[in-house]
């Protein structure tokens, strides 16, 4: 068969391909062969399979075969399935049976196209949901979706991807309610994505398929800044709303009539090249499609539409088919245009807004809405703690601001349907799940999946450690690849710090340089921005400041003489060179051979980063600055920018290729806000540096590891995300385990300096976990004495660790001190057991430590305890309810309740069996012995805790401390009752299961739901 023939089967096949991608796997030869019928050719399978897998991964056959496998693995329950899960190999086959391939071309397509396994993780409410959203509800309508997936698909994004966002955005509209449903509710849901990683994009298709499926007023909350609620409106009229509904019926070649929209007014550079979305059709006289009207404009957050409120009046503008039927019914809903405003978190922006709706004859109770809270994790979150003596006192519940204007929102529409989006959702997670009016996602609870080709925290850190060897290694280790370290004290050696921002800047340049050399040897590339973010301090005049430091060095850098040239030839030899080469396994990315080919585009470079004459901006809003200058819509932006808050959260640096960072922030939400280095980089990922501070001194001398900082945040992260990974797993019935409402995850934190979010968002959140590998914790908090039942308890809690003892070993401390000990080897089911009947002053003070352990032993950091009890001396022993134990002469504390910590000579030995990283003191062969990487180490001690006479209980303390003389061996009975006999413990975590520490907080849960049960955590 000659070219031609193959060239129509591969057409013809992408056509069926595209037909068949939305409704399900169908007989794929079958049809191709009839599409090709009146051509006279009759292709084999084989043909076929030739046009879905040639070796070019762009060609469009292929793509579309890829693509509709990918939706087919992806989609949720389609009939055709007939119960087949999503991403498992029974769909593929389920798939490969309706599309009528041999077993050949089976092998042959998964070969090509493997199943993404990878999905989001969603925690839904099955109990307070009626499904609505089915297949036949989403293809009948879902003309805002194809339209802006097809921008997607043009803007090259891959094909999994793709298939991942469908399912997402369908699975999320299916928790919502059924916008023309008779009886309406409302439904709060939280999705957490990661930093600068396609949230945007998710929720775009949210609204994209909330307005085909007939909701009728979107509202979507940016943060706080105009900066980033301008870019949102923009994203959002270029890749969804489309220029029909821009101009909204004006003629387009009326320049009177247009010369006010916005885009035209600018002389926007992607308006006027035709780059937004253009739907080929006049959507104001399409049926069942409905027009989108803007309430907001790229230049203006919402005012009160005064004459104009007519535009959000739905009973005003003649658009109800039934006027005596409210606007969500079937009747009316689908003749109904659609409604957005893109808001700010703003107090005067959401008071017009309400004051509209309370002033249009609409009634709020009619009109479904979808209310999109970006960043929901600031400003949404109320921040007065309702526990405070201050509002205890006042009777009335207070809110924050914005929460109550959000909360006013959600009343004024009861058919309103919340959905939060954030990449730190730590705030958001200690809602109280009570407070019936605030934002808890009480519905659902979504994890979304970054595509492959996202650089998120994982690629910049090496999470888990790496041997020593491989460390310095950019093929091994991430860190050597993509992280510089800056770590000169600019106020006491200034020539360092210039020297660290000249190579900063030099890798900027550099970096420009290989963007333009790729560009001229293929069509492929294309780089229209090229930044280098510079963040240090929020202060304005700081910034100003510091981007006056980056002016002279560049002024100094001399990119077109021979110590320039020499100096980035250095720098592309010994790093980007190095890196490329390394990494060409997972980026391959072209780069020249010899440093010689990128002479010219040093010099394009440097001119392209000071074509407005200067090479720096500062961005933070002020008059002073070039905030308005900022436009990476009208231009190429190539700059060094310098901001603060106004660059460090949601925002989208574009083309931001290297970072310099140097500010410490003390909450963890806030300080990964500001790591605008992750996101996607297509095209450069092998050219991103970060450039980042090691050693931050506050005012008290104490010094931070921003690096380090960092690390531990991602690793908390992820540990996050596993648990709600875990707490998504269905049941045998097909139900979720659990309702976010039980959801309790754990927040982490490993450094004492960096909370998990501020401490006004924290006042629900209580302590659930805690220990820090290698350290020894004493658990010696008892409560009075009483009758001792509680002693007894306690003891008989743990005597079964000591069942197997051996006889004494020595053991060594501080200062050439030294113990005998006895020693036994149990497993962390047999502690675990022992310290949940354990009951100290606290009550559940050993529930946080219990959970560690838990979760030490689930990541195989911890495997078993090496339990030691002190033997003090014949003189010592006693019998205490049959068993001899070694008793010790320890009082209680007079200042606080029980007795005081280890001593000594007694941490040593734990800290050697943990293996504490840094220890000095040698503990002696019997801990070496006992000591594993995955080994804890357990305390027992025992203290006389005699009974009190009548006369010591009128005049002791008010602890209850027996008289220092009865505790004395001399006055000891032979037999001592267990409720006599206090239990203290000490224990230390194997270093490895928590170097740095670890703390976890969970929202505190009152009320009736609070008795019910909770899935644990490993």
């Amino acid at each position: 068969m000659n070219d031609s023939a193959d060239a129509r089967i591969a057409a013809s096949t992408k056509k069926v391909l595209d037909q068949i991608r939305d409704t399900g796997p169908d007989e794929l030869v079958f049809l191709v062969s009839t599409d090709l019928r009146k051509t006279d050719i009759a292709p084999s399978e084989e043909q076929v399979l030739a046009a879905v897998t040639v070796d070019a991964l762009n060609d469009p056959t292929r793509r579309a075969m890829h693509m509709a496998l990918a939706v087919w693995d992806a989609v949720t329950s389609p009939e055709w399935a007939q119960g087949t899960a999503a991403a498992t190999p029974d769909r593929r086959e389920r798939i490969y049976e309706l599309l009528e391939l041999s077993n050949d071309a089976r092998e042959r397509l998964d070969d090509e196209f493997p199943s993404a396994s990878q999905l989001d993780t969603m925690i839904v409410d099955p109990n307070h949901w009626t499904p609505w959203y089915d297949e036949g509800r989403k293809s009948s309508h879902d003309f805002y979706w194809r339209a802006y997936r097809g921008v997607l698909e043009k803007k090259g994004w891959d094909v999994d991807a793709l298939a991942t966002l469908d399912r997402s955005t369908s699975e999320i509209v299916q928790r919502l309610a059924d916008p023309s449903a008779p009886e309406g509710y409302q439904t709060k849901g939280l999705v957490v994505g990661h930093v600068q990683s396609g949230k945007t994009a998710n929720f775009t298709g949210i609204v994209a398929k909330a307005i085909d499926s007939g909701y009728r007023l979107v509202i979507v909350l940016t943060g706080t800044i105009e900066l980033l609620r301008g870019q949102t409106q923009r994203r959002l009229d270029m890749e969804l709303i489309g220029e029909e509904n821009i101009l909204d019926g004006v003629d387009p070649t009326d320049a009177e009539a247009i010369r006010d929209i916005d885009y035209i007014s600018t002389n926007d550079s992607d308006w006027e090249d035709g780059k937004f979305l253009q739907h080929g059709k006049d959507v104001h006289s399409l049926p069942e499609v409905p027009s989108i009207k803007r309430l907001t404009t790229v230049g203006k957050d919402y005012r009160k539409l005064r004459l104009g409120k007519d535009v959000l009046d739905f009973r005003r503008t003649g658009e109800l088919v039934d006027k005596g039927k409210p606007v969500y019914a079937p009747e009316n809903i689908f003749s109904v245009d659609a409604r957005i405003a893109v808001m700010k978190k703003n107090t005067s922006s959401l008071r017009n807004l309400l004051h509209d709706l309370k002033n249009i004859r609409a009634d709020g109770r009619e009109i479904p809405a979808l209310i999109i809270d970006d960043e929901a994790d600031q400003a949404s979150v109320n921040t007065i703690n309702p526990r405070s003596k201050a509002e205890i006192a006042a009777e009335v519940k207070r809110r924050s601001t914005i929460n109550k204007l959000i909360a006013e929102l959600l009343r004024e529409l009861p058919r309103a349907q919340y959905v939060g989006y954030t990449a730190t959702p730590f705030a958001n997670v200690f809602i109280s799940p009570e407070d019936s009016e605030d934002l808890f996602p009480k519905d659902f609870l979504v994890s979304l999946e970054p595509s492959s080709q996202y650089m998120g925290g994982t690629y910049f850190h090496d999470l888990g450690g790496l041997p020593d060897e491989d460390k310095g290694d950019p093929g091994r280790s991430n860190e050597a690849a993509f992280v510089r370290d800056l770590k000169a004290d600019g106020d006491h050696d200034p020539s360092a710090e210039e020297s660290e921002i000249l190579e900063a800047i030099d890798a900027f340049v550099l970096s420009g340089a290989i963007k333009k050399w790729r560009e001229s040897v293929s069509d492929s590339f294309s780089y229209r921005h090229h930044t280098m973010l510079v963040h240090e301090s929020v202060k304005t005049s700081d910034q100003a400041d510091l981007a006056e430091k980056f002016r002279d060095v560049w002024s100094t850098a001399g990119y077109s003489s021979p110590a320039g040239l020499s100096r980035v030839r250095k720098l592309f030899d010994e790093d980007f060179l190095r890196v490329n080469e390394s990494r060409s396994q997972w980026i391959d990315l072209p780069l020249p051979e010899r440093f010689d080919d990128l002479k010219v585009f040093i010099g394009e470079a440097v001119d392209a980063i000071t074509a407005d004459s200067d090479p720096v901006v500062v961005v933070n809003g002020t008059k002073e600055s070039d905030y308005d200058a900022m436009d990476f819509q009208r231009r190429p932006y190539w700059r060094i920018m310098v901001g603060g808050a106004k660059l460090s959260r949601g925002f989208t640096v574009e083309g931001l290729t290297i970072s310099y960072y140097r500010r410490k922030a003390v909450a963890a939400d806030t300080l990964m806000q500001m790591g605008r280095w992750f996101g996607y980089r297509p095209g450069y990922g092998d050219l991103v540096r970060l450039y980042i501070a090691r050693n931050i001194v506050d005012g008290r001398g104490k010094s931070y590891d921003l690096y380090d900082a960092f690390t531990s945040i991602i690793e908390d992260e992820e540990a996050f995300r596993a648990q709600l990974r875990k707490f998504a797993e269905i049941q045998e019935d097909g139900r979720p385990a659990v309702r976010p409402i039980h959801v309790p995850p754990l927040v982490f934190q490993q450094f004492p300096w960096l909370k998990p979010t501020s401490s006004n968002k924290m006042y629900n959140a209580e302590l659930a976990y805690e220990g820090e590998g290698g350290t020894v914790k004493d658990f010696n908090s008892h409560d009075d004495r009483g009758d001792g039942v509680t002693n007894a308890k306690n003891l008989a809690a743990v005597r079964p660790l000591l069942a197997s003892s051996s006889a004494a070993q020595k053991f060594y401390g501080v200062n050439g001190t030294e113990f005998d000990g006895r020693y036994a080897i149990v497993s962390n089911d047999a502690v675990i057991a022992a310290l949940r009947e354990i009951r100290l002053y606290v009550p559940d003070q050993l529930s946080p430590t219990i959970r560690m352990i838990e979760t030490a032993a689930a990541e195989g950091t911890l495997d078993d305890w090496a339990i030691i009890a002190p033997e003090l001396g014949d003189t010592y022993r006693r019998a205490v309810d049959g068993v001899e134990l070694s008793i010790s002469e320890r009082q209680r504390r007079t200042d606080r309740p029980g007795y005081a910590g280890s001593e000594r000579r007694h941490r040593a030995a734990l800290q050697e069996i943990a293996r504490l990283e840094g220890r000095l003191t040698p503990a002696g062969p019997t801990a070496e012995m006992l000591s594993t990487p995955t080994r804890g180490a357990l305390l027992l001690t025992f203290a006389y805790d005699p009974e009190l006479t009548d006369e010591e209980k009128s005049g002791g303390s008010a602890y209850g401390r027996a008289d220092a003389d009865r505790v004395k061996r001399a006055n000891w009975p032979t037999s001592i009752p267990p409720e006599s006999v206090a239990t203290l413990i000490s224990l230390a975590m194997p270093y490895a299961s928590a170097p740095r520490g670890r703390i976890g907080f969970r929202v505190r849960r009152d009320g009736d739901d609070a008795d019910k049960p909770i899935v644990d955590t490993p």
